[in-house]
């Protein structure tokens, strides 16, 4: 099983920047949720900037425990967010959720690109995953709600499709847990957590600090 990998140096610091923030009293209320956050989870490196985010996502700093990178997840994200990498989600929550601003990728929900009414048998989202295939490759690939579909990610991925990074953190009590230690298992630069916790807000929050960080070291206009 791939080991954690230690984050970029460099990337950590007391500067704090939040691209989604559109209002003065938003920007303080992320703020505060912030300095919370570094209080109690720590600040030592952009994995803990992840971990932070998604507990304020969730309103909840357990869930910085459960979190797990693999692969060097943020140096990838942050070369595929640099390329122009396009970012697939599984649902259109996920879409509407990741941040436009700060980078040039686009961002699409697998749902749309799968005209077909016919699946196979498979959900939806897993069928267009399939159809998508080698086009999978070199993009970033968020799936915050559908096990089956990061199931069928992680076959793909078995059989020679390489995303640049997977965030894989869906939610439930059927194979959630599952498929996000599978994904683990694999050579592939990922961002997931353990047990059937997670859900669109985790998968947003991941994705949202990787394009934040990615804004800073472009300094980005916001």
């Amino acid at each position: 099983m791939p080991k954690e990998s230690s984050p970029p140096a460099g990337t950590a610091g007391s500067m704090y920047t939040d691209i989604g923030a559109d209002t003065p009293e938003g920007y303080a209320i992320s703020r505060t949720s912030r300095e919370l956050a570094r209080k109690t989870i720590g600040d030592g490196g952009p994995f803990d900037r992840i971990r932070q985010r998604s507990s304020i996502a969730v309103g909840d700093f357990a869930m910085a425990d459960l979190m797990r990178f693999t692969g060097d997840p943020v140096r990838a994200g942050l070369a595929a967010l640099q390329e122009g990498a396009p970012i697939y989600t599984d649902i259109r929550m996920v879409q509407t959720g990741i941040q436009k601003k700060g980078h040039h990728s686009q961002v699409t929900c697998i749902l749309d690109t799968y005209s077909s009414s016919d699946t196979g048998g498979k959900t939806r989202t897993s069928a267009a995953l399939m159809a998508l295939g080698e086009r999978l490759s070199g993009s970033i690939v968020v799936i915050g709600n559908a096990p089956s579909a990061l199931l069928v990610l992680c076959e793909l991925i078995q059989h020679g499709i390489r995303p640049a990074l997977v965030i894989g953190t869906p939610v439930g009590f059927v194979n959630a847990a599952e498929s996000k230690e599978l994904l683990r298992t694999l050579d592939i630069p990922s961002i997931s957590n353990e047990g059937t916790r997670g859900g669109t807000p985790v998968a947003v929050a991941a994705m949202n600090e990787i394009i934040t960080m990615y804004a800073e070291s472009n300094e980005a206009p916001q």
